[in-house]
């Protein structure tokens, strides 16, 4: 796979390079409120600029099923902008004539930022025809690819995976160290190896179970899949989120694994999803028939701090509790502060977990490798073929 380094020294002065990026941020009425995923891809266009590219960028935002102007990259572009220190040309489309032409006014060092990418159809199309179509109109923007939108690479979309088939083609400085970092996790990690996971679903998370829980010392569960688990158990689990459908799963995975998976000793209870909500710390087998639980309770924080405190390699995703609401964000709190105290790699899975660390004013350097791509993460340490991936490496 050939990188960034490959094709700076080549020389780019001049040169229209497009960079696929994931600037997929949350937006709250329009306004940025958080905005991690674009900090992440400035190394890589900071580089580009330098050398005297004239870099195009293109990213999804949400998933809308066509032009949505609650969907629109502007505020992208203008925050984009002022962390660069430098005006960031904005097309409205995608590769219609704003596109073209706002390509065309580039000068060597400045940067565009191309409408969001789902807005057209041809993107995420699974029409072969149909997607080609897209990618060559977007590839006949450039004269090279860099893909440094590690979010996306586990989607098979025109500007992940049929560009790059079009374009000389490298992968960008955060691809690079996304990898780097993963494949120390899927080789041989530094024992003790402790994962934890948590966020709502177990079904989404059950294909990494599998394929870590031969590899783990220990294997820490919690958010709202933990009470598929403890249904498993023979738990009542009151109104909690619960996949019955994955009972019977869950089940045989813990009668397979022993004592490598932990799961919550107590649960923080409500009566209602709601950030005011009444709430009351209790044992995991002492939920109520008419409560839910929203977070894991501090017994459950000490026992994950103690599994935690003598591990060398950690990776976490998912939250422990619906960390949005503050009176449910102590449990996610906890064991993101135990995550930071160990001493070895300690790898944020991206996703809402990443997301969980900046809401909580957790510092980021406080972690070896904070990821930018939840799904694509998951997928890499599952052991999948990912197609942006391979498109790069062809």
């Amino acid at each position: 796979m050939r990188t960034l380094a490959d094709l700076l020294a080549e020389g780019v002065a001049g040169r229209r390079v497009l960079v696929r990026v994931d600037l997929n941020v949350p937006l709250d009425e329009g306004a940025i409120t958080d905005d991690g995923r674009i900090r992440a891809v400035l190394p890589t266009v900071r580089a580009l600029t330098d050398a005297g590219a004239r870099v195009v960028l293109c990213s999804h935002l949400g998933r809308p099923k066509g032009p949505d102007p609650a969907k629109s990259l502007t505020p992208v572009a203008l925050r984009l902008g002022e962390l660069l220190g430098a005006e960031v040309a904005f097309a409205t489309d995608t590769v219609g004539e704003s596109a073209r032409s706002t390509v065309d006014g580039l000068a060597n060092g400045q940067v565009a930022l191309l409408e969001n990418l789902r807005f057209n159809p041809g993107e995420t199309s699974k029409d072969e025809v149909e997607r080609a179509a897209f990618a060559d109109a977007l590839a006949a923007l450039a004269q090279s690819y860099v893909d440094d939108a590690f979010g996306a690479v586990h989607r098979k979309h025109a500007s992940v995976y049929d560009v790059p088939a079009r374009l000389p083609h490298c992968a960008g400085l955060l691809v690079v160290r996304e990898l780097e970092v993963l494949r120390r996790l899927a080789g041989n990690p530094d024992r003790p190896y402790v994962v934890v996971l948590g966020g709502s679903k177990v079904s989404d998370k059950l294909a990494v179970i599998e394929t870590l829980l031969p590899t783990v010392d220990r294997l820490l569960v919690g958010g709202g899949m933990c009470f598929t688990f403890l249904k498993a158990r023979g738990l009542e689990v009151g109104t909690s989120l619960l996949e019955a459908d994955f009972v019977d799963t869950c089940r045989e995975l813990l009668d397979r694994a022993g004592e490598k998976i932990v799961l919550p000793v107590d649960i923080v209870a409500a009566n209602r999803f709601a950030a005011d909500a009444d709430a009351r710390v209790v044992a995991a087998d002492a939920i109520s028939a008419k409560e839910m639980g929203l977070d894991v309770g501090p017994a459950t924080v000490t026992e994950f701090d103690a599994a935690l405190a003598g591990a060398r390699t950690v990776f976490w995703n998912g939250p422990m509790g619906v960390f949005e609401f503050e009176r449910f964000a102590a449990g996610t709190r906890g064991v993101a502060e135990a995550i930071t105290k160990v001493d070895g790699l300690t790898v944020v899975g991206g996703g809402d977990s990443a997301a969980a660390v900046r809401a909580l004013g957790i510092p980021e350097d406080a972690f070896g490798h904070i990821s930018t791509g939840g799904g694509a993460s998951l997928e890499f340490l599952e052991g999948k073929t990912l197609p942006g991936l391979a498109a790069l490496e062809e």
